[in-house]
């Protein structure tokens, strides 16, 4: 049985950790939808691959109509997914392999199929199940105007209108998504109560962590006020509120509680570091995803900017920063780093942007040496360790995602990243479903993915793959790299150069080959040198000479 990489109760201050979207992973039963029966057979490819912890998505209940964050039960598995003790053999087996889990947690809303939500409608205005929930009458002289103006995460807005039993409009309800996710009203203590005993009930099955969807959003103003213009540090009226900070100290009292460390990993979508770094204290959450970071520009001075703050801002709280170059919402690094505008921003999302994949792909594994070699966890989301490109030209017919349909077909979506992930053979659905099975994969694969399977992978010294293999491989044997010090080294404005013990990280985001700084060896480059320079958008991992002491 492999050891684990992190044995300790800070495993979380440095681990590699794998994202698994599992209606996309892997298919087991043959139906075109991934399911626990096929990431349990695949946790081996996880443990090769070197992770140290894998983090599921919504595999809970759910209509699907915000691809499972919209949650009808989290006690119970979706059954296109399988079983609660499928689930809890999944957590078991990749813990033997020295893996692992941490399960996703949705409390800003829940399904409009969800039993409290059911209630809610079927009861009275003011009942307490409407409590539990933003039911608020309209504007006007009969109501018709909807409370505030406020403007959906996924466009549109952020209120519907309830049908009473006589068919008269009722209330409205408050949804920052989709109208189908209701949002919970978290100053209702049942709220409050249930979301404790869901973290204790999958912590007493194994899972080692919790990820925090929509982390920032939970409270709401009761006055519902308008969003001001530019609103002051606390002062929006349903993000990044300060009672926030109570619900997570509850939440960490839980995680506490057991023996072994349970950790708490919060999206939190802030522009200001330093209230994101309030989330961080140590009665509040472990970590939180570094998004800045990820939306950034392939400009040496741009990430540079970004890496500061972020250091600074965790600094100042003690708690590591995450890396993370993509997941199941955000355009593939390979096609995102192949266009004229590398960063990344939902409102920039179109149809038809070009891009270069072979730019992309090499500014991907450069990006790929960068991110691993920064202080702290890094998160690696499902094929992104084959190079597979966002997938843009699904057909609108398969498109599923409300971001796309709530734009009125402007945004693309979030279908272009979800796409089945390929794992042998030449043709769809590439091993992704098990050899006979009458169902295509739920979206398609690309008819040129059979140079990116693992198994083609795993035969070229030169893929994604393998280099991701060693950038793991690496980072786990050197003890400068995963949590601690950083220091920025001279260099041109084009190269960002940093080390990290004797590890030094160079990358040359520039359009020419530059000379690498004094080294010993070359422990890794995402590209071959150019006599023994390195060329443009490549990054490398040297040895450097240990500081003489006198």
């Amino acid at each position: 049985m492999p050891q684990q990489h992190h044995p300790d109760a800070l495993w979380w201050r440095d681990a590699v950790i794998y994202e698994v979207y599992p209606r996309s992973f892997a298919d087991g039963d043959g139906d075109g939808t991934g399911d626990l029966t096929g990431l349990r057979a695949r946790l081996p490819y996880l443990a090769d691959l070197g992770v140290d912890a894998l983090w599921v998505t919504p595999w809970y209940a759910s209509p699907m109509a915000d691809g499972g964050y919209d949650v009808a039960d989290y006690r119970r598995i979706d059954p296109a997914f399988g079983t609660l003790e499928q689930a809890e053999q999944v957590i078991a087996d990749a813990r033997a392999l020295g893996i692992r889990t941490i399960v996703d947690v949705v409390p800003n809303h829940v399904s409009d199929q969800h039993a409290w939500f059911r209630a809610a409608l079927a009861a009275a205005p003011g009942s307490p199940e409407r409590a539990r929930f933003w039911f608020h009458p309209g504007k006007g002289p009969n109501g018709d105007t909807m409370p505030t103006r406020w403007r959906s995460d996924f466009a549109g807005s952020t209120w519907t209108r309830t049908t009473q039993p006589d068919g008269t409009p009722g209330e409205w309800y408050l949804h920052l998504f989709t109208p189908q996710q209701p949002d919970l009203n978290w100053s209702n203590p049942d709220v409050v109560a249930e979301h404790l005993d869901i973290l204790r009930f999958w912590f007493d099955r194994g899972a080692a962590g919790i990820r925090i969807d929509s982390a920032a959003l939970l409270v709401k103003d009761p006055a519902l006020p308008e969003v001001p213009l530019n609103p002051g540090p606390g002062a929006h009226p349903h993000v990044d509120r300060d009672e926030l900070h109570d619900i997570y100290r509850g939440w960490r009292a839980v995680a506490d509680s057991y023996p072994d460390t349970r950790v708490l990993v919060g999206e939190v979508w802030l522009a200001d570091p330093e209230r994101f770094a309030r989330f961080l204290r140590p009665d509040e959450m472990h970590t939180a995803f570094n998004f800045d970071f990820m939306a950034r520009p392939w400009q040496a001075s741009a990430l540079r900017e970004s890496i500061d703050s972020t250091l600074a801002a965790h600094a100042s709280v003690g708690a590591p920063p995450t890396w993370v170059l993509s997941n199941h919402d955000v355009t593939r690094p390979v096609t995102r780093y192949g266009r004229a505008d590398t960063g990344f921003s939902f409102a920039a999302k179109r149809f038809g942007t070009p891009t270069d994949l072979g730019v992309g792909r090499r500014r991907a594994r450069a990006a790929a040496l960068l991110a691993a070699a920064l202080p702290g966890p890094w998160y690696v989301y499902q094929g992104e360790e084959l190079g597979l490109p966002e997938v843009e030209d699904l057909p609108p017919e398969v498109l599923q995602d409300p971001m796309h349909f709530r734009s009125g077909g402007a945004d693309p979506g979030r279908d272009g990243c979800r796409v089945p992930l390929p794992w042998s053979g030449t043709t769809a659905p590439y091993g992704f479903s098990p050899p006979g099975a009458t169902h295509q994969p739920w979206l398609p694969q690309p008819a040129d993915w059979g140079a990116l399977t693992v198994e083609a992978e795993e035969a070229d010294p030169r893929s994604m793959l393998h280099l991701y293999r060693e950038v793991i491989r690496l980072r786990h044997g050197e003890p400068s790299l995963g949590d601690g010090p950083l220091t920025w080294l001279p260099s041109s404005p084009d190269v960002l150069a940093f080390a990290r013990g004797d590890v030094t990280c160079v990358v040359n985001l520039g359009a020419a080959a530059v000379e690498l700084p004094p080294h010993t060896d070359v422990l890794l480059s995402s590209e071959p040198l150019e006599s023994g320079r390195l060329p443009r958008d490549t990054a490398a991992w040297l040895r450097t000479a240990p500081p003489v002491v006198v």
